[in-house]
């Protein structure tokens, strides 16, 4: 079957603020979201102290005071983004079979949060008064299973869980399952909150996160040198995605094409990546070929560019083995130095980034690379837009556990 997938809605929220206007505007003022830790106070035994926190989000604006209660902080992300996404593409679902509409929503944790404050009152205050909705809330399914429930989607509804590639993945079944005739429209996304005492203690025990404390806004800094690690962030990113000839008949504004996906595991290690990136390099051809494409048919390549010195080195040597002459006029850039890493919600809110760009006809760029390594060596667009026609770009997602993802967004021709 010939169906091609095309994005009409879009929803965000993030550390550079909710809604697109403000997301669009961060990233390609190239503002930073790093600050100090709030969501918790005790900082003085975390070699960690900072984070990427979304500040502007209220929940009620989305759903009822009494709902917002019973989910996690990443469910109401979630509920957030992709109202604004339906609200932006003009999807009245009410209006539409509601079982050819899905929801696909990966989260890499889920709900964090929720479990450690359960977690204490277990501990302190007994069985009995742990609350009913601690499983909902925690399981990360329950962000698609929410989201389908206040939308009344009766599609396809589920979550993909892989790590920092959930979001990512989330999109690309999304992609296949309109392609195989499953659904005329999906919702989909990623949405994550872990910046709590447990989430930022677990991945300091994992030496992933950096600890240029003294200087937030400087410390997501991917492909520079000086790099120490990730920042965490937290948000969701949600796409409207739709057959493209559903999108004409109902008059849906078509914002691009969202043409290929490539899903590769690197059957190595629990956090590092495969030597060279080979895992990488063959999602990224994967991705290539199911959207019918040439290497040298991509302009930009949003990177996973996590600011982590394996992470950064072995994408760099893995988009040189792709593809080869073209990798030395790629743009590149990484969304992550200045949103930091959303985990499970960054690669659809990289994507979104991503048809920022086709529409606006810029290029985010890289904030703080300002001592280039030697090992990372490809035009990485540091610290300024870059005004320029983007027809085709790649967005790579590499996570824990040796996830990778590869989509392929592309201007929309009517017809092409």
């Amino acid at each position: 079957m010939n169906r091609r997938v095309v994005i009409t809605g879009m929803g965000v929220i993030s550390p550079l603020g909710t809604g697109l206007e403000k997301f669009a505007s961060g990233i390609f003022s190239g503002q930073s979201g790093v600050d100090r830790i709030t969501l918790f106070k005790d900082l003085d035994q975390f070699p960690t102290k900072i984070a990427a926190e979304v500040k502007d989000f209220n929940p009620e604006d989305y759903m009822d005071k009494k709902d917002a209660r019973r989910n996690d902080r990443y469910i109401r992300f979630a509920v957030g983004a992709s109202k604004m996404a339906v609200q932006q593409a003009g999807l009245k679902i009410e209006s539409e079979d509601p079982s050819r509409v899905g929801v696909i929503i990966g989260s890499g944790i889920g709900g964090l949060i929720t479990f450690q404050e359960q977690h204490k009152i277990l501990l302190e205050r007994g069985v009995s008064r742990v609350s009913p909705f601690f499983i909902p809330m925690l399981i990360p399914d329950m962000a698609a299973g929410v989201v389908s429930m206040e939308l009344k989607a009766q599609g396809p509804n589920y979550a993909t869980v892989s790590a920092c590639s959930s979001g990512a993945h989330a999109i690309g079944v999304s992609l296949k399952t309109i392609r195989n005739g499953e659904a005329e429209v999906m919702i989909a996304g990623g949405a994550e909150a872990t910046v709590c005492e447990v989430g930022i203690a677990g991945f300091t025990a994992c030496k992933a996160l950096s600890t240029r404390n003294e200087n937030p806004t400087k410390a997501s800094s991917p492909f520079d040198k000086k790099r120490d690690g990730f920042v965490m962030g937290e948000g969701a990113g949600i796409l409207i995605l739709e057959e493209m000839n559903h999108a004409l008949k109902r008059g849906a504004t078509i914002y691009a094409e969202l043409s290929g996906a490539g899903f590769t595991g690197d059957a190595h290690h629990l956090t590092a990546p495969a030597p060279n990136g080979a895992g990488a390099a063959r999602a990224m051809q994967e991705a290539l070929r199911d959207a019918g494409i040439a290497p040298a048919a991509v302009d930009y390549i949003n990177a996973h560019g996590t600011s982590t010195q394996l992470n950064d080195k072995f994408e760099s040597m893995a988009i040189k083995t792709v593809f080869g002459e073209h990798a030395s006029k790629l743009k590149i850039s990484s969304t992550k130095s200045m949103i930091g890493h959303l985990l499970g919600a960054s690669g659809a809110v990289e994507l979104i980034a991503c048809v920022l760009s086709i529409q606006q006809s810029k290029i985010h760029p890289t904030i703080n690379y300002e001592d280039a390594d030697p090992e990372c060596d490809l035009n990485y667009v540091p610290n300024r837009t870059l005004q320029q026609t983007v027809n085709t770009i790649l967005s790579n997602s590499l996570g824990f556990g040796g996830h990778n993802v590869s989509l392929i967004v592309k201007k929309y021709h009517d017809g092409k």
